[in-house]
């Protein structure tokens, strides 16, 4: 063994003993330690994965991106994944890539409509507005959190075009009846899948519905790059929507050569795009109004660890959910507690619940209570987004009005499930609860 390599193991072997010693796990102490909503799980093969990357030195995407792409591909059948720097990054992707001309008739220009929902993270809604689209917003459940199945068909009108929403906290919405309005009228399906990695929709993959799907790599979701995201393409148009959203994430660059890479087609001088010179340099040739919103490889090297811990994660997810629904049933009556859509196997974001009319208490009473026993609670994201200040004028139609989403805006929250809550943690917060509820 040379003396470089020697350096590099005993820099990976002295990272490792860094990782046990700062982050090992020490006894859950209530009156010291949050009970998180969500966190980073992690050891040192994560920190060592992420020394490699800095070793390398290479920094932007590379061989750990190259080996999570295709990992993740793979996982869902797809023939690419898009690696990108956040989940917000991938829905913009996405839905830009549905506006390429070279889509021709089926591209979304701008005054189309998309059907969505209003109970949702913002940029789920943001990408609709940036690509002058209009949302169509119908509401949710109470109880499963995603789209009335009856309100995304009666929302079609003469000018919808896509359908982009997300699995909320993990829970798919209708595929069935979803996939139904899409077939009929042609449109575009665009996944939010940040939330769900792993959830199942009658045995399969949520993501792989959608003709494009979304993921977030960001701490508080299953898996994490620090920040991170991907796109997946799927259906029939898979390999051409794959090629658009690599041209939108990179510049908008016709070119699909790997960093450092040249003339991988072969054609590179022998082209005519535009009005350019024949043969003009084709990885200087942009097709779309594009971005760069690429990762580091040292995000991907971080990935490619967790993505071994994946499958654990989500049993840890499901298991930890059930602790709690068990353990919350007896409150029922006062307090809606979160079930599956019919068919599905969530591998669940979080524990949501909605505080039911006449409880005796709000929710702001109860979070208070959470809160002050150390216990994270969190809002369903922006509850209305119609009601915020970003929002408030933007073009939109409603179909059927957002009764549940105003009232998960008054009376919804949700606590955590994610893989770090052991044993104690999900007890101290059963506790919690139960020191609240058994005295009202």
């Amino acid at each position: 063994m040379d003396t470089l390599e020697t350096t590099r193991k005993r820099i990976l072997e002295l990272v490792g003993q860094y990782a046990r010693e700062k982050f090992g796990s020490r006894p859950f102490a209530p009156d010291r330690d949050l009970v998180h909503y969500a966190g980073r799980v992690f050891d040192g093969d994560e920190l060592r994965c992420a020394t490699e990357a800095v070793l390398d030195f290479f920094l932007t995407a590379n061989r750990f991106a190259e080996s999570f792409e295709a990992d993740f591909a793979d996982y869902f059948g797809a023939p690419g994944a898009y690696l990108v720097n956040s989940g917000s990054s991938a829905n913009l992707v996405a839905l830009t890539a549905l506006t390429s001309p070279k889509l021709g008739d089926r591209r979304l220009r701008p005054g189309d409509e998309v059907i969505t929902v209003a109970a949702g993270f913002p940029t789920t809604l943001a990408p609709i507005l940036q690509n002058g689209l209009v949302p169509v917003f119908v509401d949710v459940g109470i109880g499963d959190y995603t789209a009335i199945a009856e309100r995304v068909a009666e929302a079609v009108g003469p000018r919808t075009r896509a359908v982009m929403m997300a699995h909320t906290m993990g829970n798919p919405f209708d595929l069935d009846a979803v996939m139904a309005v899409v077939r009929k009228h042609g449109l575009w399906l665009i996944e939010d899948n940040c939330d769900a990695l792993g959830s199942t929709y009658r045995g399969r993959l949520t993501g792989t519905f959608g003709h494009l799907a979304t993921f977030s790599f960001y701490p508080a979701h299953h898996i994490t790059m620090g920040e991170g995201g991907c796109v997946v393409a799927g259906g029939p148009e898979a390999e051409e929507l794959g090629r658009i959203v690599r041209s939108v994430r990179d510049w908008g660059r016709d070119c699909y050569c790997a960093g450092g890479e040249n003339n991988t087609c072969g054609k590179r001088f022998s082209q005519q795009f535009g009005t350019l010179p024949l043969g003009f340099d084709h990885k200087y040739v942009y097709s779309h109004i594009g971005y760069n919103l690429k990762l580091t490889d040292i995000q991907a090297a971080v990935g490619c660890a967790q993505w071994r811990k994946l499958p654990d994660f989500i049993a840890r997810r499901k298991a930890n959910f059930a602790t709690l629904r068990k353990a919350l049933a007896p409150y029922e009556d006062r307090l809606v507690l979160p079930t599956a859509t019919p068919g599905s196997d969530p591998a669940w974001f979080g524990f949501v619940i909605t505080v039911r009319e006449g409880a005796g208490f709000s929710r702001t009473e109860l979070q208070r209570h959470l809160e002050e026993q150390r216990v994270e609670t969190r809002a369903l994201f922006a509850g209305n987004l119609l009601r915020h200040p970003a929002f408030l004028d933007i073009p939109h139609r409603v179909c059927g009005g957002l009764a549940n989403t105003d009232r998960i805006t008054e009376s919804t929250f949700f606590v955590g499930v994610y893989p770090g809550l052991d044993a104690p943690r999900l007890e101290h917060m059963a506790e919690a609860f139960r020191s609240f509820l058994q005295k009202r």
